[in-house]
């Protein structure tokens, strides 16, 4: 028998990423990490992106995966390079995104002596189990592959979130024989217990009005959605279960989940089942919206049971093999209300018009990107007024996985994480234009990622909302710190020299009716472009909003 080769830890984990189906990376090269990256650019299987700093490569992996539906890996350095990805990695575990972070260590023998070694941060791996879901160090390379493969188990088990390796450099560069077998432990999707199944279709076997509300635990379960939608079923979604069910059917409420006429509806719903949702605060007006009074509830995550909002019924499972588990015992036996679509129709449209009623001159821009984007695109966000007015809601999503956003409400993450949907699109050959809307304060951020978008060519258009100011936080300080506008004003750089100097396209948008000529332009254009808005030109939104909505007299 012959001799297997010898290879470092670092090309360990590249062999070991591969076989998880990685394609691309994300992160910066540094001296404490290069074994790892050597390996990647040797073996020419794992595209890595060089973001310009580590905050914006962790975006950026986050936001690959959540499109692509494969594991997000990041790579960073150790100590402040490390720290600068936490909160990133907070937005990960927030969305619940399987995503890899690997990240250096000082050399072994100088570890957790406090000797003040360069680079030393003494409670690292501390620091990395606070803001995921987990940490590990690979202390020598006998169980370097064991370790790579609990993290990306652990990663992948719903409820999914991100797991940081740490490899101390010397680790990384010692060698070990070749593994016969490099592939990940196998994560299956949790079958719920027939049983339950049976118990939860026995109590919504007679239910006339019934609704579904997915969440992003219920991305994958369109089939199944699918199927009970053809019984007669109505679907609402959060703002991260878009596109589940195509949300131009005409039996979907989109994410027009708290409007009024929505509200007004579940009144009349006589049972709602969850799907993989949170049910968070900024969804239910601080958990005081109405819902329907009778509630189910599927999630993989046993701890949701009862959270936010009492439950009549709980069943653990994934969402699809649940889902279909149900409909197979619902089909032929429910009778739907004959007006129950009719109404979800007329409920569809009273929101969004509620909606176009707060925009003022915005509406335009809004129905011109949908007119011109159609449905073929990535919806991206970052946290910015317009988002919130509008983009949480339209234009209309087909797709699950079409909309990526900052879920954890964090600013300046749009941009990084336009890029990183971008590679996703071009490595997976998925055939969508990404839009990213971001706003002025949040794009300068993360500016230096503009720069890595236009050298990996990334295939996004950037609307930026200029309005030079955090124009929420203005809001709240007129709604509730009689209007002392302190430290909202923001010196933002003429963006059209700035994208020059990058030789990057750009068009400034000064009038509602350029909107549709300057964005067909735009997102025509091959690589990465910037569409700034001028709201100055353009005008106040129709009605001020001033934080996430909450009951009158909260």
């Amino acid at each position: 028998m012959s001799t297997p080769p010898t290879i470092t830890v670092g090309e360990l984990v590249a062999r070991f990423l591969e076989q998880c189906g990685v394609r691309a990376a994300f992160g910066v090269i540094s001296i404490h990490n290069m074994p790892i990256l050597d390996a990647f650019h040797r073996r020419g299987q794992i595209r890595f992106v060089s973001a310009r700093g580590e905050a914006g490569a962790c975006n950026m992996a986050d936001a690959y995966a959540r499109v692509s539906a494969t594991l997000g890996v990041c790579v960073t350095s150790t100590g402040t390079g490390c720290g600068n990805a936490a909160g990133a990695m907070v937005e990960a575990l927030t969305a619940g995104t399987p995503l890899l972070h690997l990240t250096g260590q000082i050399e072994s023998p100088f570890l957790d002596r406090d000797l003040g070694f360069i680079h030393e941060h003494p409670a690292q791996l501390a620091m990395l189990k606070s803001v995921g879901k987990e940490a590990f160090r690979i202390r020598d390379p006998q169980t370097a592959l064991a370790t790579l493969r609990e993290a990306v188990r652990i990663a992948q088990t719903p409820p999914c979130g991100p797991v940081s390796i740490e490899i101390p450099i010397d680790v990384q560069k010692m060698t070990l024989p070749l593994p016969p077998d490099c592939a990940p432990l196998a994560v299956a999707p949790l079958a719920p217990q027939s049983t339950a199944v049976d118990a939860l279709a026995q109590r919504l076997m007679t239910a006339r009005r019934p609704l579904l509300w997915l969440g992003g635990g219920a991305r994958g379960a369109s089939a199944a959605v699918r199927r009970l939608v053809a019984m007669g079923w109505a679907v609402v979604s959060s703002v991260q279960g878009r596109g589940v069910l195509p949300e131009d059917h005409p039996a979907s409420l989109g994410s027009y989940n708290l409007q009024k006429p929505t509200e007004a509806f579940y009144a009349s719903v006589d049972a709602l089942l969850v799907v993989g949702s949170r049910l968070r605060s900024n969804e239910t007006l601080t958990y005081k919206l109405a819902l329907p009074a009778t509630r189910y509830r599927i999630d993989a995550n046993p701890l949701t049971q009862n959270r936010a909002y009492d439950s009549a019924y709980f069943v653990c499972g994934d969402a699809q093999l649940t889902l279909d588990a149900l409909a197979d015992r619902l089909e032929g036996r429910m009778q739907i209300d004959p007006q129950y679509a009719r109404d979800v129709q007329q409920t569809r449209a009273a929101a969004a018009q509620a909606v176009d009623a707060t925009l003022g001159p915005y509406v335009a821009l809004k129905d011109a990107l949908a007119e011109v984007a159609g449905q073929a695109l990535w919806w991206v966000r970052d946290i910015t007024l317009s988002n919130t007015m509008w983009g949480n809601r339209a234009p209309v999503l087909n797709h699950p996985r079409a909309g990526v956003h900052a879920l954890g409400g964090g600013i300046g993450q749009g941009l990084a994480m336009g890029v990183g949907t971008a590679v996703a699109d071009a490595t997976h050959q998925l055939g969508r234009k990404t839009v990213a809307l971001c706003g002025d304060g949040g794009f300068m951020l993360n500016l230096g990622e503009l720069a890595c978008a236009v050298q990996e060519n990334a295939n996004v258009t950037f609307i930026v909302m200029n309005d030079r100011s955090y124009g929420v936080i203005r809001n709240i300080q007129d709604d509730l710190y009689g209007s002392r506008h302190c430290y909202v004003d923001l010196h933002t750089p003429d963006f059209a020299g700035l994208c020059a100097s990058m030789a990057l396209p750009h068009w400034r948008l000064s009038q509602a009716d350029q909107a549709h000529a300057v964005l067909a332009e735009a997102l025509a254009h091959t690589g990465p472009s910037v569409v700034e808005v001028d709201m100055a030109s353009w005008g106040p939104f129709a009605v001020k909003f001033a934080g996430p909505p909450k009951r009158a007299g909260d």
